[in-house]
C-alpha cells in the first residue's frame, strides 16, 4: 500500500540522485504525523474554547504535581516567558475560573498561582481527546509494532538531545549565552507547537 510520501520520494529521488530515499521517507512521515497531531490538538482546543497558550499554562501547573501551585516566576521560567507576558496570560485564565492567584499571608508581595477544579477538568478533557485521536492512529500497528516504534524513536530522540547539548556546549565555550536544558516532553496532551 502506497502513501503520499512514496510519491514524494519518487519525485525527489529522480531530481536529487544523492538523496537518501529511506531518510526522506522517514522524515516526511514524521512531519506529516507531527502536523496531524498539532492540527488535532488545535481543533480540540478550539472546540473547547481554549487556546494553545492557555492549555500550556494549565499543563505546566498540572505537571508541578499536588497542590498544582507555583509562583509566577517558576511558571514564566517553565513556559519561556517574561513575568509581564505571563501576567497577561494569567488574567484570562483567572477570569475563566481555570486558575486562582493568591497572596501568601506572611508576605503579600508573594503570589501563588493554583489550578482550580475547572482548570483540572479543562486539562483532562483536552488530554482525553488527544489520547483518543492518537490511539486511533496507533490502531494501524500491533502492540509489538508500537513498542518497536517507541524504541526506535527513543534512539532518535537521544541522538537529537546529545546533538543539542553539544551545540549548547560549543556556544558556551565560544562565549555565547546558550542555556543547557533538557527538552521537556509535553504529555500527549503535549505537543510543543507554538503558542
Amino acid at each position: 500500500m502506497r502513501d503520499s510520501v512514496d510519491r514524494h520520494v519518487e519525485v525527489w529521488a529522480r531530481e536529487l540522485d544523492w538523496m537518501d530515499p529511506v531518510k526522506e521517507a522517514i522524515f516526511a512521515r514524521l512531519a506529516i504525523l507531527a502536523r496531524h497531531a498539532s492540527q488535532a490538538r488545535r481543533a480540540t482546543l478550539d472546540s473547547d474554547g481554549l487556546r494553545n497558550w492557555q492549555y500550556k499554562v494549565l499543563l505546566t501547573l498540572r505537571r508541578l504535581g499536588p497542590p498544582y501551585t507555583g509562583s509566577p516566576s517558576l511558571l514564566a521560567d517553565h513556559l519561556g516567558l517574561t513575568r509581564g507576558a505571563l501576567s497577561a496570560r494569567l488574567a484570562p485564565l483567572e477570569e475563566a475560573g481555570l486558575i486562582v492567584r493568591t497572596h501568601e499571608d506572611a508576605d503579600r508581595r508573594r503570589v501563588r498561582v493554583r489550578l482550580t477544579d475547572a482548570g483540572h477538568a479543562a486539562f483532562e478533557q483536552q488530554v482525553a481527546a488527544e489520547e483518543a485521536d492518537e490511539l486511533a492512529l496507533l490502531a494501524a500497528l500491533t502492540p509489538a509494532e508500537r513498542v518497536t516504534l517507541a524504541d526506535l524513536l527513543r534512539k532518535m530522540v537521544l541522538a537529537a538531545e546529545v546533538s543539542a547539548a553539544g551545540q549548547v556546549e560549543k556556544a558556551e565555550e565560544a562565549g555565547g549565552a546558550g542555556q543547557a536544558g533538557e527538552a521537556v516532553p509535553v504529555p500527549r496532551g503535549s505537543g510543543s507547537d507554538g503558542s
